[in-house]
C-alpha cells in the first residue's frame, strides 16, 4: 500500500508542478491563440500557404522557420498547431510546428549552447531541421488520402491582403507576446515574474479585445478556444499525471547504466526516455547536462534533445484527441525511429571526437 502511494504521490506532485508552472504562462494564451487562428484569420490564406495543394518546399519551410520562434512546450504547441490544421492547413505543415517549436525554437537552442556548447547545439538544429522535413513528408505521404478528402479549393490568386483584418492582427500579435514573453524575458528569479508578465499580456489582450471586436466576435472566439481546452486539457492532465507515476518507476542506476556509450540501444532507450517525458521548455538542457556528467553518451543526449522538448505521454494522448489517433501513432513512431537513428548516427560520426 506504501508503495502505491509512492507511486500516486509521484503522479500527484506532477500534476501539481504542471498546473502551477504551465496553467497562467503558457495555457491560457496558447488556448486564446488556437481560438483567435480559427476565428480571424482567413481561411483561404492559410489554405493557400499550408494547405494540402501548396507546394512542399514552401510551406514545409514556412511552418519549420516560422516555429523557431515559438518557444512552447509540447504540450503547449498542439492548440496552435491545431488552429492552423482546422483553419485549413495541411497535415504535414501542422506536425512540423508540432515538432519544431517544442524541439528547435530559438530559446532553447540559445539556453542548449549555454550549457553544453555550440557543436551539439548546432548539430542539434540541423538535425531538427532535417527530421521536420522528414516528419512532414511521412506525415503527407501517409494520410494523402483523408487530406484529399478534407481539402478545400485553394485561392485563385494570393490572399495576402485578406489574410486578417487590422485589429485581429494585433490581437494574435499581442496572444504571441503574450505566450512568449515568459520564457524571453524571464531568464531566472522568481517563477511570479513570469506570471506576472503572463498576467500583464492577457490583460492587455482582454482590454485589447473588448475594445476592437464585437460581442459575436468575441463569443466565437472564446468558443473556439473552448472547443481546444474541453478536448485536450481532460487528456494532458491525465499524461501529466502518469509521467509523474513513471518517473517514480526508473531508478537513477538504471539510467545511468543504460544510457552510456552510443550504440543503437543507448540511444533508442535515451529516445524512449524522452518520448514519454515531459519537459517544459528549456529544462531539457540541465537535464540531459545532468546525464551527461554521470557517463551519458553524446549521442544518447543528442536523442533526448531531439525527442525530449518534442514528444511526451502527455503530447501523445492530446495530438490523439486532437488529430485523431492514427495520426498521432504515425507521428509518435516516426519520431522515435529517427530521434533513434539520428542519436546513433550523429554521436558515432560527428560528436564522437
Amino acid at each position: 500500500m506504501s508503495e502505491v502511494w509512492r507511486l500516486a504521490q509521484g503522479g500527484l506532485s506532477a500534476l501539481q508542478d504542471y498546473i502551477i508552472y504551465h496553467t497562467v504562462t503558457c495555457l491560457i494564451a496558447a488556448f486564446l491563440l488556437a481560438g483567435a487562428v480559427v476565428k480571424f484569420v482567413s481561411k483561404e490564406a492559410i489554405i493557400y500557404y499550408l494547405g494540402h495543394a501548396a507546394g512542399k518546399v514552401r510551406s514545409f519551410s514556412i511552418a519549420a522557420f516560422g516555429s523557431f520562434a515559438l518557444a512552447a512546450c509540447s504540450c503547449t504547441v498542439i492548440p496552435v498547431a491545431g488552429g492552423l490544421y482546422y483553419g485549413g492547413g495541411a497535415v504535414g505543415p501542422a506536425f512540423i510546428i508540432l515538432w519544431v517549436a517544442p524541439a528547435a525554437n530559438i530559446l532553447a537552442l540559445v539556453y542548449t549552447g549555454a550549457i553544453l556548447g555550440g557543436k551539439i547545439v548546432l548539430v542539434r538544429l540541423v538535425a531538427a531541421l532535417v527530421l521536420a522535413a522528414i516528419v512532414g513528408a511521412v506525415m503527407s505521404v501517409a494520410f494523402a488520402r483523408s487530406e484529399t478528402k478534407r481539402e478545400s479549393k485553394p485561392a485563385a490568386t494570393n490572399p495576402a491582403a485578406t489574410l486578417l483584418s487590422r485589429s485581429s492582427l494585433i490581437l494574435i500579435l499581442l496572444l504571441v507576446a503574450t505566450l512568449l514573453a515568459p520564457n524571453y524575458l524571464v531568464r531566472g528569479g522568481a517563477f511570479i515574474y513570469k506570471v506576472l508578465i503572463s498576467v500583464i499580456g492577457l490583460a492587455a489582450v482582454a482590454f485589447f479585445a473588448y475594445w476592437k471586436k464585437t460581442a459575436e466576435e468575441l463569443r466565437g472566439w472564446l468558443q473556439e478556444t473552448w472547443w481546444f481546452v474541453r478536448i485536450i486539457v481532460p487528456l494532458l492532465l491525465v499524461g501529466v499525471f502518469i509521467v509523474g507515476v513513471i518517473g517514480e518507476l526508473i531508478p537513477e542506476t538504471w539510467i545511468q547504466k543504460w544510457l552510456s556509450g552510443s550504440d543503437l540501444l543507448a540511444s533508442f532507450l535515451a529516445t524512449m526516455i524522452g518520448s514519454v517525458s515531459y519537459f517544459a521548455t528549456m529544462t531539457e538542457a540541465p537535464f540531459v547536462h545532468k546525464l551527461m556528467a554521470l557517463g551519458m553518451g553524446k549521442g544518447p543526449a543528442l536523442a533526448l534533445l531531439l525527442t525530449g522538448p518534442g514528444i511526451s505521454l502527455p503530447n501523445w494522448l492530446a495530438i490523439g484527441r486532437v488529430f485523431g489517433w492514427r495520426k498521432a501513432v504515425v507521428y509518435v513512431l516516426t519520431v522515435i525511429v529517427l530521434g533513434t537513428l539520428t542519436g546513433w548516427a550523429v554521436g558515432n560520426l560527428v560528436l564522437s571526437g
